[in-house]
């Protein structure tokens, strides 16, 4: 589904509808990220870690078409490297605060990390992230807080589809 809403979009500019026979497993609600790669380099990772759109269906639609052409560390995608593009979405759970770092398993577990307005998030089991620090460490420089700042902790895991 990734795939073809962001072929669709890139043909049309238009958002794909919603398939007429939905699978009951994206009729729910969740956060959604969808990430490519091209040639094991990321190419566009956008999400959302609470769900805005009706389901998770609609939720991959709109963060395919997003990492596709919305990622502000990149050029947008154009149709002729759709085929070189390798395509994940992660599903994620619902965040749930913790109050240590004990309670991380960067494999296991994304993080989310917030100060005020502030909100950094790190998918799990993600290639060269291999310490609970190190994953704490990226989600704050990704929300722009500073290493020294306390933050509140909050965990999720995902279904990831690749």
């Amino acid at each position: 589904m990734a795939v073809n809403s962001l072929n669709y979009y890139l043909k049309t500019v238009e958002i794909m509808g919603l398939p007429a026979d939905l699978p009951p497993e994206l009729s729910g609600r969740a956060g959604v990220f969808v990430s490519l790669k091209k040639h094991g380099q990321l190419r566009g990772c956008i999400g959302t870690f609470l769900p805005v759109q009706s389901n998770i269906a609609a939720e991959i639609i709109h963060n395919a078409v997003s990492a596709g052409t919305n990622d502000p560390r990149f050029w947008p995608v154009k149709s002729e490297e759709m085929g070189e593009l390798a395509v994940s979405v992660d599903v994620l759970s619902e965040p749930e605060p913790i109050s240590s770092l004990d309670d991380l398993d960067p494999h296991r577990y994304g993080v989310i990390v917030a100060r005020g307005q502030r909100r950094g998030l790190l998918l799990p089991d993600l290639e060269g992230v291999n310490t609970v620090e190190g994953q704490v460490a990226i989600a704050k420089q990704k929300a722009g807080i500073r290493p020294e700042e306390p933050v509140e902790l909050y965990r999720f895991y995902v279904i990831r589809y690749i």
